[in-house]
């Protein structure tokens, strides 16, 4: 058994000294997507942290080199939870293990349970496989796993190999699209790190105007949120954790969009397009997918990501869909407080699943004969 020693950093100035040492235990970790990179956990820590909040829990091996961390604050609210950066604008969270260490995660359960102690550790929107379940196997207290939010994949194919997985004619009107779409001269351009910022900022506009009247995610367009994704993309780009790409009609920026990527997928995280795309009857959903498809297969990556939510422009692809998880952890003395925020979770869970089936029912009365058709289009 080798000697492994842990500490707990509370500064965000020690969180950003040891960027290099979090980066190479990164890289020593297969299941890690870019959600728990230096670059956006830091960038995270400084747009949205509270001051005296921050647990970085670290296990060092002998040579003193990181083999285990988790990146913690605590949460506002009354009762005492500990719950990973990243927040809500983050698709999945996890926690780090050295592939090469097969003591690191329960090492890291044995210095979570002290750094925790009358806490609840809530690790959300972990995915499957993700390193957080040997810490969550490795846990000595009480415990519990939850479902959280629902992503959708699909295989890291070529776009002709996607559109084999619809009903035929819908794949020729796809491939009509694209045609439509090469006939009117859009280009596409990967922007080099160096251009990253001032990119960042057309695809921040464009996404405005992509969703103006129609009720964008408020959050994305934050200063804070700008800030954040100033800060952490340009190095993501640098190290190949994400890639930003442009496309052009007629030499105008019509369409921009920010990909994150790991060693094993790579997921379509936000875009922006202009509304003349949409008067031109440009089906950017299928650009894109085009884009990412391609990107994704040529480097050796097996998923492509929808990243959370279940829209249905997202079905018409039939892909896979997975659920992330969410695990609660706690010490003898919190298990109270473990088995109180799993039933309010399980309360919001059911009352935002009541909510969905009151909206389907609406829906299918105002189908009914006599009872209108809804407003837009078909297809």
């Amino acid at each position: 058994m080798p000697t492994l020693t842990s500490e707990v950093l509370r500064d965000g100035e020690e969180f950003a000294r040891i960027g290099p040492e979090w980066t190479a235990l990164y890289r020593r970790c297969a299941t890690a997507t870019p959600f728990q990179s230096h670059a956006w956990l830091h960038s995270w820590w400084l747009s949205y942290g509270r001051p005296g909040a921050l647990r970085v829990v670290l296990v060092r091996g002998a040579d003193g080199a990181p083999v285990a961390a988790a990146a913690l604050h605590r949460a506002p609210g009354a009762l005492p939870v500990l719950t990973q950066l990243g927040g809500a604008i983050t698709d999945f969270t996890d926690v780090l293990l050295d592939d090469r260490c097969p003591e690191a995660a329960p090492a890291l359960a044995a210095a979570l349970a002290r750094a925790a102690r009358g806490a609840v550790v809530d690790l959300r929107e972990v995915r499957p496989g993700a390193a957080a379940e040997r810490v969550f196997d490795a846990w000595p207290g009480a415990r519990r796993r939850l479902t959280d939010s629902l992503c959708l994949e699909l295989p890291a194919v070529p776009m002709e190999t996607l559109l084999e997985r619809i009903p035929s004619g819908k794949a020729q009107r796809v491939r009509a699209k694209l045609r439509k779409m090469d006939a009117l001269g859009i280009d596409e351009r990967v922007v080099p790190a160096a251009e990253v910022p001032a990119a960042l900022e057309r695809l921040l506009i464009l996404h405005q105007l992509q969703w103006q009247g129609r009720g964008v995610t408020a959050e994305h367009t934050s200063e804070r949120f700008a800030q954040h994704l100033a800060r952490a993309v340009r190095p993501m780009v640098e190290h190949g954790d994400a890639m930003v790409t442009e496309f052009r009609l007629g030499g105008d920026v019509v369409c921009a969009d920010l990909t994150l990527m790991s060693p094993r997928l790579a997921g379509g995280y936000l875009y922006g397009a202009d509304p003349e795309l949409r008067a031109r009857k440009v089906d950017v959903a299928a650009m894109l997918l085009r884009h990412g498809a391609r990107e994704t297969s040529a480097s050796g990556r097996a998923t492509l990501s929808m990243l959370r939510g279940t829209e249905p422009y997202k079905q018409h692809w039939r892909p896979e869909t997975v659920p992330n998880q969410r695990l609660l952890l706690a010490g003898r003395g919190a298990a109270p407080l473990l088995l109180l925020r799993a039933g309010a979770a399980g309360g919001r869970r059911w009352a935002a699943r009541q909510a969905r089936e009151r909206a389907w029912l609406g829906r299918a009365v105002a189908l009914l004969p006599g009872r209108g058709a809804p407003p837009g289009g078909g297809g």
